[in-house]
Formats: structure tokens, C-alpha cells, sequence
């Protein structure tokens, strides 16, 4: 177990790396871990992974009226504190078998090659596919769901946590079982998800493309989370003692600072620890209270990102509405690591990729790239140049190698105008901030939703 948790320590490093880097190169997929905190008030997300449980908590929680499943234990708590979560779900496990139960306590403790939740040969009891009636109930009370995977196959291996336990090999076998599930919600329940979360984190993918490349062809952004919660590992032998280990650390950020998690995003558990037991069943209630003793308002992920989309804008900034209306609508204005970096010159293929949508490069991804070989032209100028499919719609690969060059006003009015039809001056003379250019667009782009041409 302690291999484990320096695994997991050694990889938030390697995060911090990734994320700095990220920011390099606009995305239609950005990964979501915090926001700006909402000036004039303290708001929340929490998520919840793995279900929905229609298993009992272990122990049960005689406070509350719902013990006989775990995710509608949560949706009561939520519900005492008018609070909304997003659940993280799956489809269903039943089809990762032939298996053997895994050890308990250990990181495979669902199984030796697959995961299975809630737990070993109880995959019934969990899941999208089996638990129609508590997906309803999500809801219909105000939760938000985002996609865990259909049936939780890791996306790439990791052998030092995982050993050599199955995982996908290709992109197509990613977004196929991402597809699987979104299909499934939205034909039962008329929901559309938008966030997606890889399990256990591990985004790489055998033939050379990341869950971003996966993400980007389905249409969703990353879902992380910026504070555990807590929940997922093993006991320590006390159920107290693991109820205070969930608990402590939040009642010592907000002692330090009351407005230290306002924005930021919590992760929870929607079913067993490693030791079969959970205590999210006692843990969360305590979360629960002590935001609203220090005056948090908890809301889905969504809701929160409506509010203040990335997490370098101050939400009393003078284009707020602008990024609002933008980021609502699709356009991909962000950084993969959720930054916007208003104060950045403009680039020649960032004026050019601030014009399209995430349907843009969905429809992109799905015709010029899944199903190709990865060594093929097209999959090669894909890795190689971000803004390879802005370059693409507009004709105007010649110009690829510019993207990184600044840009000034009358090189974005001759683009607006011979592109978009429309001659709206932007900026001064000269080169153009970020933020001068965002101002422009809302308006204009109102009218550009439209599929990427060959």
C-alpha cells in the first residue's frame, strides 16, 4: 500500500509538470481541477466516483433514511445541505470477466485484471446499465453526471500500480466505450454529459495518442479535482479513525484560510474503499457542514464553470461576459491546463482556432483520424501542430509554420474579413492581447457553428 501512495505522490508531481506545459497550446479539451474563485460568495464542486451503488454503506448511517443504497445515501446528504454533486459513472462492469477477486487493501482489490464495482461478482449492483432507477433520481435532483467509462478499462498501462492488468490499446477502443455510455444516457434519459474523467487517471494510450485526443473526439473536457476528499484508501483499522482522516484535512484548510476552497473542485467516492468499507457514508456529511459554516454553496461542476470559466480570471473582469458566452458556446478560447492568459499577444494560430467549436474538432477527429493508421499523414500533422485542423478549415496550411508568430490588428481584420465576412476592426495598432481579441468575437461567432469542410 505504501508503493501505492508514492505512486500516487510521484504522479501529482509529474501533474504539475504536465500541467505547466499544457499551457502552452489552446484546446478543445481542457482539464478541469479548480475555477477562479466567484468574487462575493464561496462555491464548491464535489464529484463522486464509481456508481451509482445500489449496495448498502458499510457501516450503515442510522442518521440518515437511505441504507440500503450508498448513492442514495449521498443524494440524501446532498439534498440536507441543498447541495448538488457530479457523479462520475459508469455503465457496468459484468463484462470484465473471465477475473479472480483481487486483495483486499491492495490497489486491485475489485480484481486482478479488471476493476468491478461495487465490488467482485456483485457488478449487478452498480453502474448506469443496472441502476436506471438511481440515475433518475440523480436526476432529478439537480446532480450532474460525467463519464467514468462504460466498463472502467484502464486507458493505458501502468505496471507499477497495475501489473499487467487489461487495458485499451487504441484511441478507437477508448472512444468506443466512451460512446457506449454517453449513447446509453442519452437515450434513456435525454442528457447529454459533457465531462469525462479517465479511471485511475492514467491518460496514455498505447498507440501514441491521450485521453485529450479521446476526450476531444467525444466532446468532453477533463474532469480532475484540486482536493481529496478522501474515501478510496484502505482502513487504518478504526472506522473513526478513517472518518477523521477524510475529515481533517478539510476542517484544516478552511481553519487556515475560510476561503481556501472556494472554486476548487472535491473528490468523493460513490462506493467501497479498498477495504470494502464507506466511509463516505459518515465522512460527507461533515464535508457538508463544515462549507456551510463557512459560507460555501456546493454546486455541480457545470454550474461552477458557468460562473468563472477558467481559473486565472478574476470574475469582476471587464470580458467575463465575453469568455462566458464563448466557453458556454463551445469555442475553444482555453488552454489545456483551464487557463485563458488574457495578457498573452495574440498568435496567428490562436486567432485562427479562437474561431472554432468542440464539435469542430469532434467531427475533425472522427473523419481525419480514428480508424487511421497512427503513422498515417494525417494522425502525424495532427500531433505534430495543434492548430493543425484551424489551418485546415481555412485553407490556409501554407501558413502552418506562422502559427506561433504574433499577430497584429490588421492581420486579424484581413482574416475576420476574408474568412468571416466581417470587418470589424480589433485592437490598436500593432500587436493584440488575448483579451482585446475576445472582445470581438462573442457576436460574430454566433453565426459560425458550422462542421469542418475538407
Amino acid at each position: 500500500m505504501r508503493l501505492y501512495e508514492y505512486a500516487r505522490k510521484v504522479n501529482k508531481v509529474l501533474k504539475e509538470k504536465k500541467k505547466e506545459e499544457a499551457g502552452r497550446y489552446l484546446s478543445p479539451v481542457r482539464r478541469v481541477e479548480r475555477f477562479a474563485p466567484v468574487s462575493g460568495e464561496r462555491i464548491a464542486a464535489m464529484t463522486f466516483d464509481d456508481g451509482p451503488m445500489n449496495l448498502p454503506p458499510n457501516p450503515v448511517n442510522e442518521k440518515f433514511a437511505c441504507n440500503n443504497s450508498l448513492t442514495a445515501l449521498l443524494m440524501e446528504m446532498l439534498n440536507a445541505y441543498g447541495a448538488a454533486g457530479t457523479f462520475n459513472i459508469i455503465g457496468s462492469t459484468q463484462e470484465n470477466y473471465p477475473d479472480h477477486a483481487g486483495k483486499i487493501n491492495a490497489s486491485r482489490w475489485g480484481g486482478t485484471m479488471h476493476d468491478h464495482y461495487p465490488a467482485f461478482e456483485k457488478d449487478a449492483f452498480a453502474g448506469a446499465a443496472n441502476q436506471p432507477d438511481l440515475i433518475a433520481k440523480l436526476l432529478s435532483g439537480g446532480h450532474e453526471l460525467s463519464n467514468h467509462g462504460y466498463r472502467h478499462v484502464l486507458f493505458g498501462p501502468n505496471k507499477l500500480v497495475y501489473g499487467s492488468r487489461y487495458h485499451f490499446q487504441t484511441l478507437a477502443d477508448v472512444v468506443g466505450d466512451l460512446n457506449r455510455l454517453h449513447t446509453l444516457i442519452a437515450r434513456e434519459y435525454d442528457y447529454a454529459m459533457s465531462f469525462s474523467r479517465p479511471p485511475h487517471y492514467i491518460d496514455r494510450i498505447p498507440d501514441g495518442f491521450t485521453a485529450y485526443d479521446a476526450y476531444a473526439a467525444a466532446g468532453y473536457d477533463y474532469l480532475a479535482a484540486s482536493f481529496d476528499g478522501g474515501g478510496w484508501l484502505p482502513t487504518l483499522g478504526d472506522y473513526k479513525a478513517d472518518i477523521r482522516k477524510m475529515t481533517a484535512p478539510l476542517e484544516g484548510a478552511l481553519a487556515a484560510e475560510p476561503g481556501a476552497l472556494n472554486g476548487q473542485i472535491i473528490f468523493q467516492k460513490d462506493g467501497y474503499n479498498m477495504s470494502l468499507m464507506t466511509p463516505v457514508g459518515h465522512a460527507l456529511e461533515e464535508h457538508l457542514k463544515l462549507l456551510a459554516d463557512n459560507g460555501y454553496r456546493v454546486v455541480t461542476v457545470s454550474a461552477m464553470r458557468k460562473l468563472s470559466p477558467f481559473e486565472d480570471i478574476d470574475t469582476r473582469a471587464d470580458y467575463i461576459e465575453s469568455l462566458r458566452r464563448l466557453d458556454q458556446s463551445g469555442f475553444v478560447i482555453g488552454y489545456k491546463n483551464n487557463t485563458f492568459k488574457p495578457d498573452k499577444p495574440l498568435t496567428h494560430g490562436e486567432m485562427l482556432t479562437m474561431t472554432l467549436t468542440k464539435a469542430d474538432y469532434t467531427e475533425f477527429i472522427q473523419r481525419e483520424v480514428l480508424g487511421k493508421e497512427p503513422g498515417s499523414p494525417e494522425c502525424r500533422q495532427y500531433k505534430m501542430h495543434p492548430y493543425y485542423p484551424a489551418y485546415k478549415k481555412y485553407g490556409l496550411l501554407d501558413q502552418l509554420d506562422k502559427s506561433a508568430e504574433r499577430v497584429s490588428a490588421d492581420t486579424i481584420k484581413k482574416f475576420l474579413y476574408e474568412k468571416l465576412h466581417s470587418d470589424r476592426a480589433v485592437g490598436l495598432k500593432g500587436g493584440v492581447l488575448r483579451r482585446e481579441y475576445i472582445n470581438a468575437l462573442p457576436d460574430l461567432l454566433q453565426k459560425l457553428n458550422q462542421p469542418l469542410t475538407r
